[in-house]
């Protein structure tokens, strides 16, 4: 996602609507995030993990604190959008323009794929408010206590449900109801916690995690146009071609 996003222009002016406003609240959730609550992580971190570990835990731990409030004001506030037309747009430019046309209107004589977005004729969410990945992300933060693979095996557990929520657009796009919806993502759960765990540590980039996550919407859009040439492949296989219709040879 990081290397297309890098390599196609057109996504450009979607990163600069947003950039002084990604800056800026990263920057404010880190900053006091750090000075309020970073030493008293530590000292109860040293309890468990010892003086060394506990101050390189109570780092990961503090910025996976700031990138999951950023994130959820960012989403919830101010980018939802954003990232539905850096997914639109990514998946119009692979040449899924007839899946993203089911929700929104498409002009393919407007220019590029940003260009050619229209407005939303079926609600255009993203990654949709999720209680339960708040509390779960509550539930999991004692597993930073224990030493040294807690941090990781806290960020695995984040990730497994973070993962199916970036392509909720994408399902949506499908038509999917929940059960078949639930049946999809069961189907490719390791590979969803594994994409929702590389998204996650990016995103502990400071300051620059609100860009990783447009990229993260690049790079799930990209996964998604592969999903739909399997899923049509696979579609064209299943649909015998009509047999030959029987003329008479006049000779």
């Amino acid at each position: 996602g990081i290397i297309y996003f890098a390599r196609h222009p057109f996504l450009y002016p979607l990163l600069r609507a947003q950039l002084l406003l990604c800056v800026l609240l990263s920057a404010f959730v880190l900053t006091n995030l750090f000075f309020w609550t970073y030493l008293p992580q530590v000292a109860l971190l040293a309890i468990f993990h010892g003086r060394k570990l506990a101050f390189l835990n109570a780092t990961f731990l503090v910025l996976g604190e700031a990138a999951a409030i950023t994130a959820l004001l960012f989403e919830c506030f101010f980018a939802d959008e954003t990232l539905v037309d850096v997914f639109d747009a990514t998946l119009i430019n692979e040449g899924c323009s007839d899946l993203v046309a089911t929700s929104r209107v498409v002009d393919p004589s407007a220019g590029d794929p940003v260009k050619q977005l229209g407005k939303p004729v079926t609600p255009a969410i993203y990654s949709p408010f999720s209680l339960r990945q708040i509390i779960e992300f509550i539930v999991f933060l004692p597993l930073n206590f224990i030493p040294v693979a807690g941090t990781p095996l806290f960020l695995i557990m984040t990730g497994l449900r973070a993962g199916p929520l970036h392509h909720y657009r994408y399902l949506h796009l499908l038509g999917l109801t929940k059960k078949e919806r639930d049946i999809y993502l069961n189907r490719r759960k390791l590979r969803y916690t594994w994409f929702g765990f590389t998204a996650l540590i990016l995103q502990l980039v400071p300051v620059l995690s609100m860009l990783f996550l447009l990229t993260t919407a690049t790079g799930s859009a990209l996964w998604a146009s592969k999903l739909e040439e399997e899923r049509k492949s696979a579609k064209d296989l299943s649909d015998p071609a009509p047999a030959p219709t029987y003329q008479d040879d006049p000779t």
